[in-house]
């Protein structure tokens, strides 16, 4: 140090200005910024298959423990939790699961489906004891 409190600099040592890099910090924030949106998309719970629901203003969100998703998509095929399943084996499939606790069955039909078809899974959900029959829907925008 000199007199005026200085650094000494070495007579051949070139005269560089501090600089701070950004672009590792961008890489950086782009990296968290992908994680967040990734992960965001993972917390949505999807329980059946995707069909489009009807709208209710009225839909209530139901808690149960135990719940199995039957989806009626637009051609009218079944699905019992996301596996290909046909009317006549819906009943047996549904009483395997439904034990000494209620058993909540949500119905996702998709609103193109025909009403005789939504109709007749309730009608089969509706013959296990013990079974409860909630209609998927979705609140209007």
């Amino acid at each position: 140090m000199n007199e005026r409190g200085e650094a000494m600099r070495l007579p051949n040592e070139p005269d560089v200005p501090a600089q701070i890099n950004i672009l590792p910090m961008i890489d950086v924030v782009f990296a968290i910024l992908t994680f967040f949106i990734l992960s965001s998309l993972f917390l949505s719970r999807t329980e059946g298959l995707p069909v489009n629901l009807p709208k209710a203003a009225t839909a209530k969100l139901q808690s149960q423990q135990s719940k199995v998703v039957v989806t009626i998509n637009r051609q009218g095929q079944l699905s019992f939790n996301r596996k290909s399943i046909t009317l006549t084996q819906l009943e047996p499939a549904i009483r395997s699961l439904a034990t000494s606790t209620a058993l909540m069955v949500v119905i996702n039909a998709d609103e193109k489906v025909e009403h005789g078809l939504v109709i007749a899974v309730m009608d089969r959900v509706r013959r296990v004891p013990g079974a409860k029959l909630a209609i998927a829907t979705q609140r209007p925008k």
